[in-house]
């Protein structure tokens, strides 16, 4: 498996070794191509861009995408505590399946005052937002004085009208973003060979297991009913696409 560029809708891609990576045991390949970009784009906010460490709350929006799931078991991998919010009951209970500490609707609730409540009053000490303008007021609301609020989507909007500055000031806040794809190619090698380090491993059977979620496949034919499903926000983890007639797979 291995972390494209883009162009993944082919049956064959021809990427720089640095990017690839072992498919681990115990794994079909459908389970690992559910890997590499989302569980790699959440290596890379929480540990190198955000920098969690052991005891600390991180608030993931979307909590049952490719990447809350992720987040979520890293979180846990690494000692912190997470808490996610997502637009569904179901999609909060698969978060909370994964590791979550605790769920927020946040079409019935403010996620702001849940997440004080959860922490006693003292906030998130990291968030993970994809989702960007129309969560501000409650970001910054939520986010622990000295907190890193870490910027990686803008699915709600990229225009902020209000005090955003002052409150983030008033907190001492960090206001951080990253993109993944745009990375230099030393820059994904050297994340590649930490997440194989790191992470990889603790993809087994073992007791401490990490799973891709799968939300449902589709063959290439069907890539416009995918899409659908997609942009109606009815997946719970990642859709996979098969490129090749199905084929019954076998583990690693």
């Amino acid at each position: 498996m291995a972390l494209l560029c883009g162009g993944g809708y082919a049956e064959y891609v021809a990427v720089p070794e640095e990017l690839l990576m072992p498919v681990p045991r115990h794994l079909t390949l459908s389970q690992a191509a559910a890997i590499p970009e989302a569980w790699l784009t959440a290596f890379q906010l929480l540990a190198l861009v955000a920098q969690v460490k052991e005891g600390e709350v991180v608030l993931a929006h979307a909590g049952a995408s490719g990447v809350g799931t992720a987040a979520v078991q890293l979180v846990r991998l690494f000692g912190a505590v997470p808490v996610v919010t997502a637009g569904s009951p179901e999609k909060l209970k698969m978060a909370e399946e994964l590791g979550a500490a605790a769920g927020f609707n946040y079409k019935e609730e403010n996620f702001a005052q849940a997440v004080h409540d959860f922490t006693g009053g003292r906030g998130a000490d990291v968030i993970l937002d994809c989702i960007g303008g129309c969560n501000w007021e409650q970001n910054v609301s939520c986010l622990a004085t000295d907190g890193r609020w870490v910027l990686y989507g803008t699915m709600g909007g990229r225009v902020v009208e209000g005090d955003l500055l002052g409150k983030l000031l008033s907190k001492r806040g960090h206001l951080l973003s990253s993109l993944l794809r745009s990375r230099s190619l030393q820059y994904k090698a050297d994340l590649v060979r930490a997440f194989s380090h790191r992470v990889l491993p603790h993809f087994s059977d073992q007791a401490v297991s990490l799973r891709p979620v799968i939300d449902s496949t589709f063959n290439l034919e069907d890539i416009a009913e995918a899409h659908r499903h997609m942009e109606a926000n009815k997946n719970m983890g990642k859709i996979i696409i098969n490129v090749t007639p199905q084929k019954q797979e076998t583990q690693c």
